[in-house]
């Protein structure tokens, strides 16, 4: 028999991953939930990861409040952090009757009173409560295909079981590299096109700013352009804590056609507006560890 190499054996660790993810997804509920404390009081109390970081971006979106009030979003948020680990895992192998008991769609109809008449929907939603369920629970109530534009992850065993996973119900993850290209693809066909929005640009991608959250802040253009291309209402996704493990969704009209193509992206704006407003309302369950604010704004800009 051939002798296993090392080299051939580090290629074989990102499938490990990917079945460890696989197996722990079907661990009890109360197990998982054990882990998520723990993953918690990990990651925010011993590592303190990016702890330093969390606390600058809440200090400078909310300068108004106490240095006491600030540290208890902190704390809530990482402990949020821990909870959102433990439900992703356990809603990666939930059905689809328990995933839409846990996570309630107030008013779908907003959605099919477009798609109903042959228009196809852009979906903005941010890192905010459980951004994972929202996508399988939107495939298991909306009834409509999901494009959804994602970050593929570096170790391609968890790249693939996050992809499988999150295709469960309907949803179609894609790449953010070929995202536009897609959507030109399919620019005839009625589906829902779900943007998690919040990220930031990268340096040298186009960008728009405004303030937000007291700050000078970038956001993405590509919605703005899909909804102008496909002449597609947007609808901002505001998912909202209703209980442990259990959420409420509001689906909001954020603009519709017909849109004025040389006005700027005012959709982005109003996104910007729409998430902020949301944040205010809890900030603990927006993401404050990712790098929002991680450069600054030009002078020409």
């Amino acid at each position: 028999m051939p002798v296993r190499t090392i080299a051939h054996q580090r290629l074989r660790f990102p499938d490990v991953l990917g079945f460890v993810l696989g197996r722990m997804s079907r661990w009890p509920r109360r197990v998982l939930d054990g882990f998520g404390y723990v993953a918690y009081v990990l990651v925010y109390r011993i590592v303190r990861w990016r702890r330093t970081l969390s606390a600058t971006n809440i200090a400078n979106a909310f300068p108004d409040k106490s240095p006491e009030a600030r540290q208890q979003i902190l704390q809530q948020s990482y402990r949020n952090l821990g909870r959102f680990l433990a439900e992703s895992l356990w809603g990666w192998n939930a059905s689809a009757e328990a995933l839409a008991s846990r996570v309630r769609i107030l008013n779908p109809e907003l959605i099919s009173r477009f798609t109903g008449n042959g228009q196809s929907v852009v979906l903005l939603a941010a890192h905010f409560c459980n951004w994972e369920w929202l996508l399988l629970t939107a495939g298991v109530v909306l009834k409509v295909p999901i494009d959804a534009v994602y970050k593929p992850q570096r170790i391609k065993g968890i790249d693939e079981f996050l992809k499988a996973r999150r295709a469960r119900f309907g949803g179609n993850p894609i790449p953010h590299q070929s995202f536009m290209f897609e959507v030109m693809k399919r620019r005839n066909d009625v589906r829902a096109y779900a943007l998690v929005a919040d990220h930031t640009p990268k340096h040298n991608e186009e960008k728009y700013w405004t303030r937000f959250l007291n700050q000078d802040t970038a956001f993405f253009v590509g919605a703005d352009k899909i909804a102008k291309i496909l002449k597609a209402p947007v609808i901002y996704v505001a998912m909202r804590r209703d209980g442990p493990g259990r959420y409420n969704v509001e689906l909001k009209l954020l603009a519709e056609p017909p849109y004025d193509r040389d006005s700027g992206p005012e959709i982005v704006e109003r996104y910007a507006r729409m998430l902020e407003q949301e944040i205010r309302r809890s900030p603990a369950d927006w993401l404050w560890l990712h790098r929002k604010w991680k450069y600054v704004k030009p002078l020409y800009a």
